[in-house]
């Protein structure tokens, strides 16, 4: 009687897996946060890690005369330092945003609260720092948008604590709709204003107008300003950041990426940068997903895939997170279309809570490198325990617990693995020299 249960155990472990109880809920309604409080208090405030130590602090007002400052401390209400940083506006068509401030701090001290005041008015904030030393925890989540099921991810992530929130780009949803993004601010500000929100670009951010705004992006520049600079990188759209024995490369699926770009002469610059030994664990999130089971936006991230998908392999990429496709699913380790036992384990995470609702339909049968997938709205769980081992789990809403696991998967480090350790610039793969 054991082999049937043996047998079973291993069907469920090596096939894809969906979970078939669960009813897919539909779109829920947009939610449009107000700002009720006075002009010169902050609103829309969010926090993200900005070089070693130190933390960047953005915040928008609507008079224009409050100053870019920031007092803090380790008490509440009383605060022993003051940094000031610059403040920028924009205007897209009739619309004029308010002032964003950006302002950095530090040096901070790791797994410390601080307290913190945007400005000089309003309510007191606070947030804490990542830790020195492991485990850390990450919560990601992609295409969030600002409707009911946006609302229920969030209280989810909430819910449990953690120490950096990643996103792999759509954001707000405004579509060139400027209030949008100034409720979104509003939306995420609970969350944002407590933990380092770290965030690249999606295809909801592009917001170009022929002739008028063909470069794109800028309400997303000008409202999310990341590390790009402390990464020695030239653009808002691709940088990387420390967190931990992590690195987190957030690259950009919509500014160039082929050989000649500034984008890949970065990425090769960054990947070569880093020392595995002190940083044992790589991180990168796009927004279109090189790998996708999904029949909704098939191919969009090939190109990229083809571009850039070699480098990521030579330098032992632990996993690759995507959003765009409003679903979860989970890859095997893969390279070039194949499993690969030192690529990348590539997550599509796009079910944050967007407004166009779920994306349903998959392909039948799965391909065989697919192992989970489900279009439910939820959220991911990453909590890197040592240099060498790491546990992924993914939450869908349903479950008022947050807690529940819908899906979980132990990761080694490619660093740690001595099958993975390159010998030879050359080797594609490690069945190469069996």
């Amino acid at each position: 009687m054991l082999f049937p249960h043996l047998l079973l155990f291993f069907l469920a472990l090596f096939t894809t897996r969906v979970s078939p109880e669960y009813t897919r809920p539909n779109p829920r309604p947009l939610i449009f946060r107000q700002h009720n409080r006075s002009d010169s208090d902050p609103q829309q405030v969010h926090i993200s890690l900005a070089g070693k130590d130190h933390m960047r602090i953005s915040w928008i007002t609507l008079d224009k005369k409050v100053q870019s400052k920031v007092e803090y401390g380790k008490s509440p209400g009383k605060y022993d330092a003051t940094a000031t940083g610059e403040s920028i506006n924009y205007h897209y068509f009739f619309y004029s945003s308010g002032e964003i401030h950006h302002v950095k701090i530090g040096p901070l001290e790791p797994s410390t609260s601080y307290y913190y005041r945007c400005g000089g008015h309003g309510p007191e904030f606070s947030f804490r720092t990542p830790p020195s030393a492991f485990p850390v925890e990450f919560a990601v989540a992609g295409d969030l948008g600002q409707t009911e099921w946006t609302e229920s991810t969030l209280a989810h992530i909430g819910a449990k604590d953690y120490d950096v929130f990643l996103l792999p780009g759509d954001l707000s949803y405004a579509d060139t709709q400027q209030p949008l993004w100034d409720s979104f601010g509003r939306l995420v500000q609970p969350y944002a204003s407590t933990r380092p929100w770290m965030v690249t670009e999606g295809n909801h951010e592009i917001e170009t107008f022929p002739i008028i705004y063909p470069h794109g992006f800028k309400a997303y520049n000008a409202r999310w300003l990341m590390p790009y600079q402390e990464s020695r990188s030239t653009s808002n759209l691709y940088y990387s950041s420390d967190v931990v024995g992590t690195h987190i490369i957030m690259l950009g699926s919509y500014t160039d990426f082929d050989s000649d770009s500034d984008q890949y002469k970065w990425l090769q610059a960054d990947l070569a940068s880093i020392d595995r030994t002190r940083t044992p664990w790589v991180f990168v999130l796009i927004h279109a997903p090189w790998y996708n089971s999904n029949l909704a936006h098939r191919g969009e991230g090939e190109s990229m895939r083809k571009a850039m998908e070699q480098m990521l392999y030579d330098a032992r990429v632990d996993v690759v997170f995507a959003g765009h496709v409003h679903a979860y699913e989970r890859f095997t380790r893969v390279y070039d279309n194949k499993a690969d036992q030192c690529g990348p384990v590539h997550v599509t995470i796009g079910d944050g809570g967007n407004r166009e609702g779920l994306a349903m339909s998959f392909d039948n049968p799965s391909p065989s490198i697919s192992l989970y997938r489900e279009p439910s709205f939820g959220h991911g769980r990453l909590r890197v325990i040592n240099s060498t081992h790491a546990h992924w789990t993914w939450h869908r809403n349903k479950e008022t617990n947050s807690l529940h696991v819908g899906d979980e998967i132990w990761l080694e480090s490619l660093a740690s693995l001595a099958l993975c350790k390159k010998t030879n610039s050359s080797t594609r793969s490690p069945k190469d020299e069996l």
